[in-house]
């Protein structure tokens, strides 16, 4: 007689009752939520107001004899992709450069189209990567390399590689330091970059040494520098190096700088509890998030505008939509935005751009403005987003 059973029909599967669903889903949340709390726990309490050590002066030498031009009037470009770009780093350096009017300057991006600037902002750029090759065989004095979505985009890298054995300068902004890096160009030379991507950008070359207490580093060929503000200094020190020191004085009074030396307390600038429990609180007050508008207009300062837009949209409670009449926007020094929404009316919450002051006084104005709107904790994840030593 066979031990096997004739098939008997297989019972429906009863549906689970909405309440043993919802008890999953509460008792997964708790999971996470004990998670997150035990992570923000084991992170450092406050972050501490250290004062820079001094540079010495044949450091600050070394670094001004490193971007001294081989020609009169130099020439730089700034790349960046089409779909995700970091916005003041690809704003400002134009923006400084075109100010100081002494060098001829182009914003490129890898492929035809505009480039979507991240947290905000969309512009139309000079040209593409293969216009300027056709355009400049010779290849360009300094290529200045902002933060990306992705550090191993193979036109970026390669393109990099290309203008590094043309003789260009490569200047890394913030985390563009890792696209330097992922093109090989920082193998065995001390850099920084951006805090939070210290240790991807030691991932990506263990070789690179780090140079704590610096904003800028120069080594072979290659400068970076740390996080998103660094760009001011940044370029006023490549103005210096350029066209001399009180070309560079009359810039840094223009944007309101008293200082653009390479000073800089790393230890300052890391992740703490405070940072992560403020972000995770914002992130999960939804019912708070709200939208802001920024009229764009013409002749408006392209500096002012990103470091307001930068510094609002990472609160982590609000989105910056920017909208004009018009289908293109040209800046002061000829930079084309794009609106995100076309016509008069944008979101009625509207974000101060405060243009009646110099650019640096007008970023600490708009973090004055997200104390009064979100809170000091909001604005002290801001500024550490920014790297910015206020």
């Amino acid at each position: 007689m066979s031990d096997l059973q004739p098939d008997r029909p297989a019972r429906p599967s009863k549906p689970m009752k909405p309440r043993l669903v919802l008890g999953a889903i509460l008792g997964l949340a708790a999971l996470s939520t004990a998670g997150f709390g035990l992570w923000i726990a084991s992170l450092p309490p406050a972050s501490v107001a250290l004062t820079p050590p001094p540079v010495p002066q044949a450091e600050r030498d070394a670094l001004l004899a490193a971007l001294k031009p081989k020609r009169p009037r130099p020439l730089v470009a700034i790349v960046g992709i089409n779909d995700a770009t970091e916005t003041t780093d690809y704003l400002l350096p134009p923006g400084i450069l075109k100010r100081a009017d002494v060098a001829e300057v182009v914003s490129l991006a890898t492929g035809p189209g505009p480039v979507r600037l991240f947290p905000a902002l969309t512009v139309q750029p000079d040209a593409t990567i293969a216009a300027f090759d056709a355009a400049h065989p010779r290849g360009a004095d300094y290529v200045i390399v902002p933060a990306m979505s992705r550090d191993d985009d193979p036109v970026v890298t390669g393109w990099l590689r290309d203008q590094a054995r043309k003789g260009a300068v490569i200047v890394g902004i913030c985390a563009g330091a890792k696209v330097v890096a992922a093109a090989g160009l920082l193998k065995g030379k001390r850099a920084v970059t951006h805090w939070y991507y210290l240790d991807r950008l030691r991932k990506i070359d263990p070789t690179i040494a780090h140079a704590p207490d610096r904003r800028m580093v120069a080594d072979g060929g290659v400068v970076t520098t740390t996080g998103i503000t660094a760009s001011m200094p940044m370029m006023l020190t490549l103005i210096e190096a350029i066209a001399g020191r009180p070309r560079a004085e009359a810039v840094a009074r223009d944007l309101g700088i008293a200082r653009w030396d390479a000073r800089h307390a790393s230890g300052s600038f890391r992740l703490t509890r405070p940072f992560a429990a403020t972000v995770l609180a914002n992130r999960l007050a939804f019912w708070n998030h709200e939208e802001l508008g920024i009229a764009l207009a013409p002749g408006m300062d392209e500096i002012s505008l990103a470091l307001a837009v930068d510094a609002w949209s990472r609160t982590y409670r609000s989105k910056v939509t920017a909208y004009a009449s018009s289908g293109t926007v040209e800046t002061r020094n000829g930079i084309r935005l794009i609106p995100d929404r076309q016509g008069t009316d944008g979101p009625e919450a509207r974000v101060p751009i405060f243009a009646d002051s110099p650019p640096a006084e007008a970023l600490d104005r708009t973090l004055e403005a997200i104390t009064a709107r979100y809170g000091a904790s909001t604005t002290d994840i801001v500024t550490m987003q920014l790297e910015y030593p206020r």
